[in-house]
């Protein structure tokens, strides 16, 4: 099962973002994304962002964080994520869903080099309610 077409079709479908990257590392991936190969991918979910966030350019002030395997995303969360960091700043925004910490989560400059091995989750982060929409979903393959 393919899941990381309908979230790449969920981020471009949004409006607030200027690019998008993907961070490959333990199977290889067929996309028409720009990709970046994680060498420590086994190190963790951090350790792969922090290849992606390595990767982006200079001028970048933010970067939004999905998952492939949250084929549900709804792209008006990540407008909603990005908007607020737009209007509010913050180091970590992210989407909640009932009160529940979920994704997208972007990530201010200043804090991607306090990403952790087990990943951005354990930082902490403002939440925007978007619980009127569905959740991304979390769709755990065992090849």
């Amino acid at each position: 099962m393919e899941l990381l077409p309908a979230v790449l079709a969920a981020v471009r479908a949004a409006r607030s973002l200027d690019g998008l990257l993907v961070v490959v590392g333990a199977h290889p991936v067929e996309t028409d994304a720009d990709t970046v190969f994680c060498p420590e991918w086994e190190r963790g979910p951090g350790a792969s962002l922090r290849c992606g966030l390595a990767a982006l350019p200079p001028e970048a002030e933010a970067a939004l964080v999905v998952l492939a395997d949250g084929p549900d995303l709804d792209p008006r969360a990540v407008d909603r994520v990005v908007d607020s960091w737009r209007e509010d700043g913050g180091d970590a925004v992210a989407a909640a869903y009932g009160g529940v910490r979920l994704h997208p989560v972007l990530l201010a400059r200043a804090a991607w080099p306090l990403v952790p091995d087990e990943g951005a989750r354990a930082l902490p982060a403002r939440l925007v309610d978007c619980g009127d929409l569905n959740p991304p979903g979390d769709v755990d393959l065992r090849r």
